[in-house]
């Protein structure tokens, strides 16, 4: 839902309503992500792709059937690869779908502002959530609930992981909703923990599907996530660096090119950076971070790279890699452990940055370096996959399959690399103000 924020937005302010289905969960090798999105107007017209045009007409079905009744569905194709070849998904995956009509101010399915909230969010590039729950509300009853991660409908509220207020509306929440509680007169359980981990979400940058322990009872939520793109920080106006740049720009990071010498780190030579000309310890030191940030050193000269070294690992982030020989890495080590720089730390450090894929020229070798990003952040074995067994996206299942036990409040600055690699980081604690959500009905499609 929030990667078509733009085009929602501009659909409702313009008096169209719509159905929106988002993918919910993924088994096998399905097509797209969990969280993608897919909405119909109520003109007929097709906004995103749900599955890459496998299952699009069966969830079409689907939207049209939710804008006349105004009732939520859940959708399941592909029980089977048989089934699923039938409604077009042929790779014999399986895909769970949640349809939900987003109406017009006073009108049936009224939008509630937390979501229009969180839709601006992510439409204006800042971190978003909504989490959909599956199943049991707080009272126990059969439905389908929305938890947002912003209250204040005017953006008004501190950083992520900073106590605010979670919203939680329904299909068919309009204004006459109220403020659900439980028999205390404090926020509900469901809608406090859930919020919870929406947060940790949002830090991590991911969308997951995850079972959560509400107090003794479990739900099973799904936190759709639109967070700023992660920053790579690379060091060294180099060759390599020009290359590594332009690739990482192509998968989404925000790339910044730092070196302390201006003739060679120019805008003409890193059209896909920002370019800083400072110290490059003193930059990394003051910069924003957060544990989804690369770190690329490719200065290959000590009196950049030791002080550098020793402030990128001391820094949550998910990666920190160098470029140099295996003799120029020994010597590394060697200097930072007088610096006392201990050996965990040490042994987070990649390098000889990259894999070993036999790159030569600086475009191969920045393949080499993503892809040792991509093995570190997925936590994969960068085996050729013909070599391996079972799911080919195993994260999602593994997610889905684990309850998230509950967790103690934690502040946002201690959230660590790892926290975030395993979708459990912790969340700060936070007050959850709710709005009923009406029951939707449960639909499963297999065809």
């Amino acid at each position: 839902m929030l990667e078509l924020a733009d085009a929602l937005l501009g659909s409702l302010a313009s008096g169209r309503r719509l159905a929106v289905a988002t993918v919910v969960a993924v088994d096998g090798s399905a097509p797209r992500a969990l969280g993608t999105s897919m909405a119909v107007d109520d003109q007929g017209r097709v906004i995103g792709s749900i599955s890459g045009g496998c299952v699009e007409g069966a969830v079409y079905d689907a939207c049209t059937r939710v804008l006349d009744t105004g009732v939520g569905e859940v959708c399941e194709f592909g029980f089977t690869d048989a089934d699923a070849f039938e409604v077009g998904l042929a790779c014999g995956g399986r895909l769970r779908v949640f349809v939900q009509e987003l109406g017009l101010p006073g009108a049936r399915s009224e939008v509630a502002q937390g979501v229009l909230e969180e839709l601006r969010r992510a439409r204006d590039g800042r971190a978003a959530g909504i989490a959909v729950v599956l199943g049991a509300d707080a009272g126990g009853a059969a439905g389908l609930r929305l938890v947002t991660a912003h209250a204040d409908a005017a953006g008004e509220q501190g950083a992520i992981g900073e106590p605010d207020t979670a919203v939680e509306q329904g299909a068919a929440g309009g204004p006459d909703a109220v403020n659900a509680r439980d028999a205390t007169g404090e926020p509900d359980a469901v809608g406090r923990r859930v919020s919870e981990e929406l947060r940790a979400s949002i830090h991590a940058g991911r969308s997951v599907h995850r079972r959560v322990d509400c107090d003794g009872r479990v739900v099973e939520a799904v936190m759709l996530v639109s967070a700023p793109p992660p920053r790579l920080i690379v060091f060294g106006a180099v060759d390599f660096s020009a290359a590594l740049s332009r690739a990482g720009a192509v998968l989404g990071y925000r790339v910044t090119v730092c070196d302390a010498r201006p003739v060679f780190a120019t805008a003409d030579r890193f059209p896909d950076a920002e370019v800083v000309n400072r110290w490059p310890s003193d930059y990394l030191a003051e910069t924003e971070v957060d544990e989804r940030t690369v770190v690329c050193i490719l200065t290959h000269d000590d009196k950049f790279d030791i002080p550098l070294l020793e402030t990128a690992l001391a820094l949550p982030v998910a990666y920190v890699g160098a470029m140099g020989s295996r003799t120029t890495h020994e010597r590394r080590l060697a200097a930072l452990r007088e610096r006392g720089i201990d050996e965990a730390a040490l042994a987070s450090l990649h390098s000889p940055i990259g894999l070993d894929l036999g790159a030569s020229t600086p475009e191969e070798t920045a393949v080499s370096i993503l892809a040792e990003v991509l093995m570190a952040r997925n936590a994969a074995s960068a085996a050729p996959l013909r070599a391996t067994s079972g799911a080919i996206h195993p994260r999602a299942a593994a997610a889905a399959a684990t309850p998230a036990a509950a967790a103690p409040p934690a502040p946002s600055a201690t959230l660590s690399a790892t926290a975030a690699a395993t979708d459990t980081a912790p969340a700060s604690a936070a007050a959850s103000t709710a709005v009923p959500m009406t029951a939707a009905s449960t639909r499963e499609e297999s065809r």
